[in-house]
């Protein structure tokens, strides 16, 4: 290790620097000090290194892109617009002022297309890199998992499966172009935050962020609901990147129903309500649980503790 934490704490204060109205105090102090709106909404995403990241098949741009996008999207998945961020890091160190300064650009990167500012946070030494971040955003009329109504339709923003597809085929050697798009996806998600922002403005009764697997998270609205969740299984496949994934779990001998049912990390919007923007994919009808995305083999969906 070539630096110190001061050397650190330095370079990362000239990229998170906040050029934000709501920003009083940024880093420097011992806390930040910013101005919040009446209500806010917090949410905070933890990775560990070997779990959710690993530093041979992504950049440190890419990680913190990555885990930046985890906590925007919960931000917008309750009808609300991200503000401020307070990112904690644990290095091992043994990187290197470039790897820090990168991870640190794509969290100011990701967090800076949603508009808004890391304004702290903490430094600490361990065996393993772990980033954490909290998020806070401003919110007026929250879009709770709670709110299904029988009648409504159900609707998603993009077709879930891509992230899970790009693990699968990580390790090619020579990865074609649906590959390394499919790869692309896995490492830094491109998330569609605008299409949260559609549903909410649309009217949407419930929503939620499907990075568990679609299948796990719809059990949740529907029990939050009190309501059961009917899918059209042909729904999903006249969305246009249908053929493609197809294309790509056929290669890989996989089911696609697996990547698009129960794989995570695509951040795609799940939501209910009537006349939604995205790709309307079943009903809201009396009863518990969920009907529709059975599998002809136990689905194997993402969990932290088995």
């Amino acid at each position: 290790m070539n630096f110190d934490e001061e050397q650190v704490i330095s370079v990362l204060a000239e990229i998170f620097q906040a050029h934000h109205a709501g920003v009083l105090v940024s880093i420097g102090d011992d806390a930040a000090i910013v101005k919040t709106s009446p209500q806010s909404v917090v949410t905070t995403d933890m990775a560990v290194e070997g779990t959710h990241f690993k530093t041979q098949w992504s950049s440190a741009f890419d990680i913190g892109r990555k885990i930046t996008a985890a906590n925007l999207a919960d931000i917008y998945a309750m009808g609300a617009t991200p503000e401020y961020l307070v990112v904690a890091v644990t290095l091992t160190g043994d990187e290197t002022m470039e790897w820090i300064s990168d991870l640190a650009h794509g969290i100011a990167h990701e967090a800076r297309s949603c508009g808004a500012v890391v304004v702290g946070g903490d430094l600490t030494r361990g065996a393993i890199k772990v980033i954490s971040i909290t998020a806070i955003g401003k919110i007026e009329n929250a879009v709770l998992r709670s709110g299904a109504q029988l009648g409504d339709s159900i609707y998603i923003s993009s077709l879930p499966g891509w992230s899970a597809a790009g693990l699968a085929v990580i390790e090619e050697d020579a990865p074609d172009d649906l590959q390394a798009y499919a790869i692309e996806q896995f490492c830094a998600p491109s998330v569609d935050y605008s299409a949260a922002v559609a549903m909410t403005d649309a009217g949407a009764t419930s929503m939620c962020d499907v990075s568990d697997a679609l299948v796990t998270q719809a059990k949740q609205l529907a029990s939050a609901s009190s309501v059961g969740l009917s899918f059209d299984r042909e729904a999903f496949s006249t969305h246009p990147e249908f053929n493609a994934l197809a294309e790509l779990s056929k290669k890989a001998g996989i089911d696609v129903w697996q990547w698009i049912f129960c794989g995570g990390e695509d951040h795609a919007f799940l939501a209910t309500g009537k006349n939604l923007p995205g790709l309307c994919i079943g009903k809201v009808i009396e009863g518990h649980g969920v009907i529709g995305l059975e599998m002809e083999k136990a689905p194997d969906t993402w969990r932290h503790f088995n």
